[in-house]
């Protein structure tokens, strides 16, 4: 059976977040320093989610900023550097195949709802730009769900906000650790692997696998 509703993580996955280091690179930090940042962004937001906590993606993203900024030479005062970099999610674009992957599912009669450890504003912002908003029937956010991904109640928030059980649900994603939570949590996956690197194999291995978003409509019909 297909799934009845196809869940979208939203950073890098739908995002293109290639320019965020473009804007490090205004700043006169490194570019390669934007990886850093959003890998110890992530990891925050994970330990606050293991210790029963959560923060907004905003907030750990501006105190993650200042860290890694730290000892770095920069043309502008670091309150400047900060906003530069986090206003910088409003600009994003989609990546190439999202448009036509999206609405090759929806033509197959798929319900879409994205699922963000970001705000439903910036996703909003992103799909709006692209012409896809109308295409999704929610943007839902771990901000109201209480705990960020990958944690099983954040999966179990987007089941309930869609009526639905969460094994009817398929979670699409660049990111390997967001594959693992939503199998544990009883969700069917699809890894998008646009780096073509391999899938770690400490992680529950996804449903499907894809190169581009553009694949999935066929591989969820082959699946049956």
């Amino acid at each position: 059976m297909p799934p009845a509703v196809i869940v979208f993580d939203v950073n890098e996955t739908l995002s293109d977040m290639a320019p965020i280091a473009d804007r490090f690179a205004d700043l006169g930090a490194p570019r390669q320093l934007a990886a850093t940042w959003f890998a110890s962004l992530l990891r925050d937001g994970f330990a606050l989610a293991a210790a029963g906590s959560a923060g907004r993606f905003a907030a750990l993203g501006a105190g993650v900023l200042r860290t890694v900024l730290t000892g770095v030479s920069l043309n502008r005062a670091i309150d400047e550097a900060v906003e530069h970099v986090m206003s910088g999610f409003a600009d994003l674009a989609v990546h190439p195949d999202v448009g036509p992957g999206v609405r090759a599912l929806r033509a197959a009669g798929l319900r879409l709802v994205t699922l963000t450890n970001g705000s439903v504003e910036v996703s909003e912002r992103l799909l709006g730009s692209a012409g896809l908003r109308g295409d999704f029937e929610h943007l839902l956010s771990v901000d109201d769900a209480g705990v960020w991904k990958p944690a099983r109640q954040a999966y179990e928030y987007a089941a309930r906000a869609c009526d639905t059980d969460v094994a009817e649900m398929l979670l699409v994603a660049v990111h390997p650790w967001d594959i693992d939570g939503a199998a544990r949590a009883g969700m069917g996956t699809a890894w998008i692997n646009r780096a073509g690197v391999p899938y770690p194999d400490y992680f529950t291995p996804p449903q499907h696998t894809v190169t581009v978003l553009t694949e999935l409509p066929a591989a969820i019909s082959r699946a049956g």
